[in-house]
């Protein structure tokens, strides 16, 4: 399953977009969004991200 972003918790900082090997992230609006089918569920995102919004 993919890794999703909890957008209450998300600061638009861009680090999780950073460390996605697949670029899978992307900016959403002024937030960002993990593309399920790009992802590969490898975690990078998740440690990247200060807010912890991550899961």
């Amino acid at each position: 399953m993919a890794h999703s972003i909890n957008k209450d918790l998300c600061v638009g900082c861009g680090a999780c977009a950073s460390t996605c090997p697949m670029d899978a992230i992307a900016p959403d609006g002024d937030k960002y969004a993990v593309n399920a089918d790009a992802c590969v569920d490898c975690g990078a995102c998740e440690s990247g991200c200060p807010m912890e919004a991550i899961k």
